[in-house]
C-alpha cells in the first residue's frame, strides 16, 4: 500500500469522525494532530505535578508490591522455610520412594499384556454382554421359579384345607356310626 493511499484513508476516517470541522488556522482538524496535543498535554500535566512524578517512579516497585508472592516472601524467612520442608520430610521421603517405584515398575508399561488390552477390551466386551444377558435370563428365571413356588404353596394350602375337611367329615360318620378312632 501506498502512502499516499494511507493518507487518503485517514482523511476520509477524518472527515467521517469530525465532519467539516476546522481548526483556528482554518486547516481541516487532524485525528494524529488532536492526538498528540492531548498526549503532550498530559505529559505537560504529569510533570508539573510532583506526586504524579512519584508516582511513575514508583510502578515498578507497586508492581513488585502487588505479586502475591512478594508477602510470602516478605511474611515468611529463611528459617520458617527450613521448618515447613523439615516438618514435611517424611512425607517428602515417602513420596520420593513412591516415585522412584513407579520410575522401577514403569519398563511394565510397555509389556504385551498392556499393548494387547484394546483386543482383550474388545473380547472382554462381549463377554460383558453375554453377562448382561445371563443376568436378564437368571432373573426371569427367578421370577418365574418364584411364581411357581407360590403356586405350589397355595395348592399345598388347599389340599390341606381339602384334607382337613375329609378329616372332619370322616370323624363327624365315623362318631354317628359309633366307631372309635385308632390312636
Amino acid at each position: 500500500m501506498d502512502t499516499n493511499d494511507l493518507e487518503m484513508r485517514l482523511q476520509t476516517l477524518e472527515s467521517r469522525i469530525y465532519g467539516e470541522k476546522k481548526n483556528k488556522s482554518g486547516k481541516p482538524v487532524k485525528c494524529a494532530e488532536s492526538i498528540t496535543r492531548i498526549q503532550a498535554a498530559l505529559a505537560t500535566t504529569a510533570n508539573k505535578r510532583e506526586r504524579v512524578k512519584i508516582l511513575h517512579k514508583k510502578i515498578e516497585d507497586l508492581m513488585k508490591y502487588l505479586d502475591p508472592q512478594f508477602t510470602d516472601h516478605i511474611s515468611v524467612p529463611d528459617a520458617m522455610k527450613l521448618e515447613f520442608i523439615l516438618a514435611e520430610e517424611d512425607f517428602l521421603t515417602s513420596q520420593a520412594a513412591s516415585l522412584a517405584q513407579m520410575n522401577a515398575l514403569l519398563p511394565m508399561l510397555d509389556s504385551n499384556y498392556i499393548r494387547d488390552v484394546p483386543e482383550h477390551a474388545t473380547k472382554l466386551q462381549r463377554l460383558s454382554q453375554i453377562h448382561i444377558k445371563q443376568q436378564d435370563q437368571s432373573e426371569a428365571q427367578a421370577v418365574e421359579v418364584k411364581k411357581l413356588f407360590e403356586e405350589y404353596n397355595k395348592m399345598m394350602f388347599l389340599l390341606s384345607k381339602q384334607f382337613t375337611q375329609w378329616e372332619e367329615t370322616l370323624r363327624t360318620l365315623e362318631e354317628a356310626k359309633g366307631i372309635r378312632p385308632v390312636e
